[in-house]
């Protein structure tokens, strides 16, 4: 593998700017998270030359450790890492089919669920797959650093982006603070008494969704602070489940148990267990030994998997959803959560970035093919930031929506909730079009 440090040949087909010198790169992405990573192996398929900034050293995009975090992908984002490469460089043990899903309202078995499941004459035999969010991360970044027309800049944090009317335009030092132009850079190279500065057509954000990029863009963005922490971790289980993930919308917790593939060293039965919770509760929660914490889940679920065993450390997450005020401008845009920051309930967080990598790398490709600036804002806003918000708004508002019904213990929202579920049970139409959404098979704006 070439060290990532080292600009990579550039591919054929480049805009004239980058061409001729005046622009580093074709596109600069900072933030290495798997969005990014993906948009630059993307944009590096497509013929143009990526430079991603990522304030993290080489090691912990390389070698991530769990996080605890258990990503729901649907069938296009599947198909989409298999494009990039990276799915296949996914260890078997780590990544798992969703077969069904069933949402319970209450305590789990007093009232009949929702199920959700799909037809495999109709199409793949299941919603969707689940795999590690470390294991995703390190393969965005195993790819990446493969892939002619990507480079890697590491350790290095964003002192300032600027959009000029040629170019977008970024300073950046080494994650401790320092100046150089080599520091921080994996590989090392020598220090210098100036900042890095890099140039380019159009500059991508994709730094979370707390994305001081953004704001320094001049975009601001609405958050839903909803005053809960999510704690996630892996458990075994005594009993077999039938790879269908549970919903389970407690009155003081929400619990969701995710179906796991088995232990690769002992076989043992695994699942993804993840507790929401007003944060003081979570506080309580993530200081209980081991045992307890796994007998309150345990009894939770109803026992439906026998005996329960924590195996894995618990790791807690404060709960705030994010929507930009806008995706795009004058040389920039936004990707993943910088863009959209999801609530979890749904899983549409990751498979939003993906769909933004998929939407970005067509509009930039058609740009080149009109001839037209990559920058241009018209271009982003017409082809990636309004068919992305018509595609993400609706995903957005309606889990923020059933994030407040569902925990919301007045009599009158658990009324409300309850007509909902038995609704949707007996409403056909209703229930494919929410397998459509789980499996990113429902009909997208384009």
């Amino acid at each position: 593998m070439p060290p990532s440090d080292t600009a990579p040949a550039l591919p054929p087909a480049l805009t004239a700017a980058a061409r001729n010198g005046t622009h580093d790169c074709d596109v600069l992405i900072v933030g290495g998270g798997p969005a990014g990573l993906s948009l630059a192996v993307s944009l590096a398929q497509a013929g143009f030359t990526a430079t991603v900034v990522e304030r993290q050293p080489e090691a912990a995009l390389a070698a991530p450790a769990p996080d605890g975090r258990e990503i729901a992908l649907t069938h296009p984002s599947a198909d989409t890492l298999r494009r990039l490469g990276s799915w296949q460089r996914l260890l078997p043990h780590e990544f798992g089919r969703i077969h069904a899903a069933q949402v319970h309202d209450g305590p789990v078995g007093g009232a009949p669920p929702l199920r959700l499941q799909t037809e495999s004459a109709h199409g793949p035999g299941h919603l969707g797959w689940i795999v590690p969010n470390h294991a995703l991360r390190r393969t965005a970044h195993a790819v990446a650093a493969a892939t002619p027309g990507v480079r890697l800049l590491t350790g290095r944090q964003v002192a300032r982006v600027a959009v000029t009317a040629d170019a977008a335009e970024l300073e950046c030092l080494s994650a401790d603070g320092t100046q150089g132009d080599g520091a921080g850079e994996t590989g090392g190279g020598a220090r210098s008494t100036h900042p890095l500065r890099l140039r380019a057509p159009l500059l991508v954000a994709a730094d979370s969704r707390f994305s001081a990029t953004r704001r320094q863009l001049g975009i601001g963005a609405s958050s839903t602070d909803f005053g809960r922490t999510v704690i996630v971790c892996r458990m075994q289980h005594a009993q077999a489940g039938d790879g269908t993930a549970h919903e389970c919308f407690g009155y003081e917790r929400t619990l969701a148990i995710l179906p796991l593939p088995p232990d690769p060293d002992t076989g043992a039965l695994l699942c993804s267990v993840v507790v929401t919770t007003r944060t003081h509760d979570a506080a309580a929660l993530l200081a209980l030994p081991p045992a307890e914490f796994a007998a309150q889940v345990q009894a939770q679920f109803g026992g439906r998997l026998g005996t329960m065993r924590l195996v894995d450390e618990r790791h807690a997450y404060p709960l705030v959803a994010v929507w930009a005020h806008r995706f795009s401008g004058h040389r920039c845009a936004l990707l993943g959560d910088a863009a959209v920051g999801m609530h979890p309930v749904t899983a549409h967080g990751y498979n939003l970035g993906l769909a933004g990598v998929e939407r970005l790398t067509d509009a930039l490709v058609q740009a080149r093919r009109a001839g037209r600036d990559l920058g241009d804002a018209d271009l982003l806003q017409r082809h990636y930031a309004r068919p992305h918000h018509r595609h993400a708004w609706p995903l957005y508002e309606g889990t923020n929506a059933i994030v407040r019904l569902y925990t919301d213990d007045r009599a009158l929202p658990r009324l409300l909730r309850r007509a909902v579920l038995q609704g949707a049970r007996r409403l056909a139409p209703l229930q494919a079009a929410i397998v459509g959404q789980l499996m990113g098979t429902a009909p997208q704006a384009g």
